[in-house]
C-alpha cells in the first residue's frame, strides 16, 4: 500500500495523489495522513470500468488486505473522467457454460460483497458518472453513498433489459434499504435515476454540486462515521408478509401489462423472489444466485444479449467522423417533419423549420412545446429549445444550415423542386438529406449539380420514441456523406443504419407485405382484426399488424404498398383501404381507420370468437415479414444478416426476445434440425382466441 498525505486544509480536487502499484492491475489503494484508504477502480485497457473476473478476484486479494489491516475508513471511487462502474462485463455473460456454473459464480460474488458490508470501519462509495449494476449493487455493499449532482450521474438496474434481474445481492440489499415498494418499480423497469431521484429514493445519502469537492465529502463521511439512514418503520411494514403479498399481485398485474412471462420471465421471477423472501436478504441472494443462474443461461437472455451487441454495433456507425453539427434546417412542417425538427432542437441543435405559409408550422411548433416539456421538465430547459427551433417561411435557414432535411408529402416532382433550389442555396459543406420512405434516391439526385451530396436519413414515427434512422445510400452517395449522415444520427442520439437505397429501403420494404398479409387475411377469411392483432403481439410484436396500418396511416400505407408490391394495387385489401380513404377514416391521425380512436388509444373489441388457434396465425403472418427480411439479405439491402436483424428490431419492434428475425429463422431451422420435424414451428402450442 503506497501512502500520500494530502493537505488537509486544501479542498481541491485530489486530496489522494495515485502513485503507480505493481500489485494490481485494475485497482489503486492509498491512504491519506489520517489513515484513511482510498480505493479507486480504474479497469486496465478500458474507457468505462466493469466487473469483469479478473478485477473481482484482484478486489478479493485487497478485502483480504484491509480485513488483515483495517484503516480508519475507506472511500471507493473510480479513476474514469465521468464514469464510475457501468456494471458486470457484459462480454463473460456468454462464457458461463451452464446455470449452475453461473449460480456458483454469483455466491463468490455475494460472499465478496458481504465481506466488504461487514468491514469493521466506515466504508464511503464516491459516485460521478454511470453507477449501474453490478456497480450500483458493490456501492450498496458500502455503508455511506456520496455522488456529484450532474446531468451524466444516473444510477440504477437495467439488468432486465438483458433478461436477467440484479444478481450481486442489488435485489437484498435495495429492498432491505428502501423497501420492496420503491426497489423493486425500479429493478422491473431497468430505468435510470438521476442523483436527486436517487437521493429521494434513499439509494444516496448525500450529494454535492458541481463545483464541490466529492472526495473532500467522502473523506469527510468517513472521518464522521456516517452510515445510510435505513428504512422507516412505513417502509418496514410495506415488506411485511401480508403487505408483500397484496403488493407483488399488483406488481405481477403492471407488469403483465407490458411483457408476456413466456417471453421475459425475469421480471416475474425477481417479483416471485421478493414476495416470498423479502423479509429475509439472505434468503433473497440465494433466490439471486438460483432464478438469475437460471435466467443468465436461457433463450431470452441469450437472444437478449445479442439484441444489446447488434445495439452497440449500430452505435459505432459514423463514429470516425468529426463533423461538429450546429444548425439544421427542414423543409415540410407536417407530422414528420415537424417532429424532426422539434427532437433537434431538443437535442441542443439550432433549428430553423420551413413551409409554405406560417399556418403550417404553427401546428408543428405546438407539438413542439408538448415534447419538451415531457422531455426537459425544468423551464429554463424548455425556454432554451424553444428558441433553438424557429419558424422559416422564406427558407433562410438553407444557407446556414449543417444538415438540411427534405419531409414533404411523398411526391417526386416535389421534392425534385426543392432539391433543385437547395442545392444552388446550400453551403458546400452541407448534408443533404431526404426523408423520404420509399422513393429511391436516384429519382431524386438527378436535379443536384453534385448528386453524392444527397443520402437519405428516414425517421420513424413517432420521431421521439422510434430510436432508428435508416440512413440511405445509393451508387452515387460518397462515403464522406454517409459518414455524416451517420455521425448526424448519433449527435441526435438514434441509431444510424446504413441501407442501400431501393424501394421502401429495409423497414417500410419488410412491414408493406406483412401489413398487407393482415387485410388480406382479414378481408378473404373474415378473420377479426382483433384476433389478427393479438396473434402478433402473442408472437412478441409490439403493435399487431392492422393497428400498425392505423396508425402509419391508411393513406401513407396504401401509397407504400402498391409502391412496393405491384399485386396489392386492385387486391381486396387495397379496395377495402381505398374505401375507407374515400370516408376521410385514415387511421389514429383522423380518430378512425380500421379501428375507432379515442385519446391516441384503438378501441377494440373485449373478446374474439372461438377456433382461432393464435399461435398458427401468428405464424402465418409473420412469415410475410420473414420471408421478406431473407429477400432484402439476398438483395444486400443492409450489410449483413446482423444489420438486418438490428434494423428490424430497432425500427419495428421486433420481439427482442427473439433476437431477431433471421437470426430467429436460423434457430427455427437448427431446432427442426434436432426434432427433425420441418413442418412444426416453435411457437406450436395451443393457445386459441377465446369468447
Amino acid at each position: 500500500m503506497s501512502t500520500t498525505q494530502p493537505n488537509p486544509t486544501k479542498q481541491g480536487d485530489s486530496p489522494v495523489q495515485a502513485d503507480d502499484n505493481p500489485e494490481f492491475s485494475h485497482w489503486r489503494l492509498e491512504s491519506d495522513i489520517d489513515d484513511v484508504t482510498w480505493l479507486t477502480i480504474d479497469r486496465s485497457g478500458e474507457s468505462v470500468n466493469s466487473l469483469s473476473r479478473e478485477l473481482l478476484q484482484e478486489l478479493e486479494i485487497i478485502v483480504g488486505h484491509l480485513e488483515a489491516r483495517p484503516p480508519r475508513g475507506l472511500v471507493l471511487q473510480s479513476g474514469k473522467d465521468a464514469s464510475f462502474i457501468v456494471g458486470a462485463d457484459v462480454r463473460e455473460f456468454d462464457i458461463v457454460k451452464n446455470a449452475q456454473e453461473a449460480t456458483d459464480f454469483i455466491r463468490q460474488v455475494h460472499q465478496l460483497f458481504n465481506r466488504i458490508e461487514s468491514l469493521p470501519f466506515p466504508t464511503v462509495a464516491a459516485i460521478e458518472g454511470h453507477c449501474l449494476g453490478g456497480g450500483l449493487e458493490l456501492a450498496l455493499a458500502c455503508d455511506y453513498r456520496v455522488a456529484r449532482d450532474v446531468d451524466h450521474t444516473r444510477l440504477g438496474f437495467p439488468e432486465v433489459q438483458l433478461g436477467v434481474y440484479p444478481g450481486f445481492g442489488g435485489s437484498a440489499r435495495a429492498t432491505a434499504l428502501i423497501g420492496g415498494r420503491k426497489a423493486l418499480p425500479m429493478m422491473l423497469s431497468g430505468r435510470m435515476l438521476r442523483a436527486r431521484q436517487a437521493r429521494s429514493l434513499g439509494l444516496l445519502d448525500l450529494l454535492v454540486g458541481r463545483h464541490q469537492e466529492l472526495r473532500w465529502a467522502a473523506r469527510r463521511a468517513v472521518l464522521s462515521n456516517r452510515r445510510a439512514r435505513r428504512a422507516g418503520v412505513l417502509t418496514r411494514l410495506s415488506d411485511t408478509n401480508p403487505a408483500r403479498k397484496l403488493l407483488a399481485g399488483f406488481m405481477r398485474k403492471q407488469v403483465s401489462k407490458k411483457a408476456n412471462p413466456l417471453h421475459y420471465p425475469a421480471p416475474f421471477e425477481l417479483i416471485d423472489a421478493w414476495e416470498n423472501h423479502g423479509n429475509n436478504p439472505t434468503g433473497m441472494m440465494e433466490q439471486e444466485a438460483l432464478r438469475v443462474g437460471q435466467l443468465i443461461t436461457g433463450e431470452t437472455s441469450v437472444n437478449l444479449r445479442r439484441v444489446f451487441w447488434l445495439m452497440e454495433r449500430l452505435k459505432r456507425q459514423g463514429g470516425n467522423c468529426d463533423v461538429d453539427f450546429r444548425r439544421v434546417h427542414v423543409i415540410g412542417a407536417g407530422v414528420m417533419g415537424g417532429d424532426i425538427a422539434a427532437w433537434c432542437a431538443c437535442q441542443g441543435l439550432e433549428v430553423t423549420l420551413q413551409d409554405r405559409e406560417m399556418k403550417y408550422i404553427k401546428p408543428a411548433l405546438q407539438r413542439a412545446e408538448k415534447l419538451f416539456r415531457h422531455k426537459l421538465k425544468t423551464a429554463d430547459r424548455i425556454a432554451g429549445a424553444k428558441s433553438r427551433l424557429r419558424a422559416d417561411v422564406e427558407g433562410k435557414g438553407v444557407a446556414r444550415a449543417d444538415v438540411i432535411i427534405e419531409a414533404v408529402f411523398e411526391d417526386i416532382d416535389a421534392k425534385r423542386s426543392i432539391f433543385r433550389e437547395v442545392g444552388q442555396r446550400a453551403k458546400p459543406s452541407a448534408l443533404l438529406a431526404t426523408n423520404t420512405s420509399a422513393i429511391p434516391l436516384s429519382e431524386l439526385n438527378q436535379v443536384l449539380d453534385a448528386p453524392e451530396r444527397l443520402i437519405g436519413l428516414h425517421f420513424f414515427n413517432p420521431v421521439a420514441k422510434m430510436p432508428l434512422i435508416e440512413v440511405v445510400h445509393d451508387a452515387a452517395s460518397e462515403e464522406a456523406a454517409m459518414a455524416q449522415g451517420a455521425a448526424f444520427c448519433r449527435r441526435i442520439n438514434r441509431f444510424p443504419l446504413p441501407v442501400k437505397s431501393s424501394p421502401g429501403f429495409l423497414v417500410n420494404r419488410v412491414l408493406a407485405p406483412y401489413m398487407l398479409k393482415a387485410l388480406q387475411l382479414h378481408r378473404e377469411r373474415d378473420l377479426p382484426i382483433e384476433a389478427l392483432d393479438q396473434a402478433a403481439t402473442d408472437f412478441g410484436m409490439p403493435m399487431g399488424p392492422v393497428e400498425l396500418a392505423d396508425t402509419v396511416g391508411l393513406d401513407v400505407g396504401l401509397s407504400v404498398m402498391t409502391l412496393l408490391n405491384d399485386d396489392a394495387s386492385g387486391s381486396q385489401a387495397a379496395e377495402l383501404i381505398e374505401s375507407y380513404i374515400d370516408k376521410g377514416w385514415l387511421g389514429k391521425k383522423t380518430g378512425r381507420g380500421f379501428y375507432v380512436w379515442k385519446k391516441g388509444k384503438p378501441q377494440k373489441k373485449k373478446h374474439s370468437p372461438n377456433g382461432i388457434n393464435l399461435n398458427s396465425l401468428g405464424q402465418e403472418l409473420m412469415s410475410a415479414y420473414l420471408d421478406e427480411c431473407e429477400r432484402c439479405l439476398v438483395d444486400e439491402i443492409a450489410q449483413d444478416a446482423d444489420m438486418i436483424d438490428a434494423g428490424m428490431i430497432f425500427g419495428t419492434g421486433f420481439a427482442p426476445f427473439r433476437g431477431g428475425p433471421l437470426h430467429y429463422l436460423k434457430q427455427a431451422d437448427a431446432r427442426d434440425l434436432e426434432t427433425g420435424n420441418g413442418a412444426e414451428s416453435p411457437d406450436n402450442g395451443e393457445a386459441s382466441c377465446n369468447e
